[in-house]
């Protein structure tokens, strides 16, 4: 498939879904070595070192959670220099109260929001997809 590189294509080619189980944010100890970790993605920040994995491997190794969230992908083959994409998608969550923390990787977006709120905004992104978001 070939990337889309206006706005109007790639949001009606989102193609949402919603992985099963829970999924944390995490900051590791400075001693932890990050290989160690399953992690979907990691960031380095003066603070430390900010990781996303399945809560049950966080708790498993004592790693506290700062966030609980539900992990959606966006199947749609996007472009990195797309415009507007990561804007349309937060306005859509934002309209329904649900934060929403993206992570870009070269193929697909992933969304990260709360925690229990998957289903509700995977009907607002569906929504977005078909032009009838408010």
């Amino acid at each position: 498939m070939a990337r889309q590189p206006d706005l109007a294509s790639i949001l009606r080619t989102l193609d949402p879904s919603l992985h099963e189980g829970v999924y944390v944010y995490t900051l590791l100890p400075r001693d932890m070595d990050p290989a160690s970790l399953p992690a979907l993605a990691m960031i380095r920040e003066d603070e430390g070192l900010t990781a996303i994995l399945a809560e049950s491997k966080a708790m498993e190794v004592g790693l506290p959670v700062l966030y609980r969230a539900a992990w959606i992908t966006l199947n749609v083959r996007s472009d990195l220099h797309a415009v507007g994409l990561t804007a349309a998608v937060s306005a859509a969550l934002a309209e329904a109260g649900i934060s929403c923390n993206v992570v870009a990787g070269v193929h697909h977006d992933h969304l990260f929001v709360p925690a229990g709120r998957g289903e509700e905004a995977m009907a607002r992104l569906r929504a977005l997809q078909r032009g009838t978001a408010n």
